[in-house]
């Protein structure tokens, strides 16, 4: 079973910044997608950023210039830059990883802007 650590959150003020990592005991080298998703309470879970193994990045609204997510050269940890965070964007972040069949998750991290 792979599993993903999460690291980074915490709080900050509006217009501060935070970087979440996710490290990965199992790599997405060849193929899959690693990604950032969060959550409300009553609200459902929803995409912030995802990559592929080759690179390729989709946002979600909310995170469209303001967030980037990175991958490192050995596809087992992914960063997500988050810069003027506001306070719409307290959630418990979590990190996905899907390769083939297998689907993971982590077990989330809280992030919380204050005004």
């Amino acid at each position: 079973q792979v599993q993903l650590v999460e690291s980074g959150g915490g709080s900050v003020h509006t217009g501060g910044s935070l970087r979440l990592s996710c490290v990965s005991s199992g790599t997405i080298l060849g193929y899959g997608l690693m990604a950032w998703y969060r959550q409300v309470p009553g609200k459902e879970r929803e995409l912030v950023a995802q990559i592929t193994a080759a690179g390729s990045k989709t946002y979600g609204d909310s995170a469209q210039g303001r967030f980037t997510i990175s991958l490192t050269n050995e596809k087992t940890t992914i960063h997500l830059q988050m810069n003027d965070l506001k306070p719409d964007d307290t959630a418990v972040y979590y990190c996905h990883r899907h390769r083939g069949p297998n689907r993971n998750w982590g077990p989330g991290i809280q992030v919380t802007v204050s005004s």
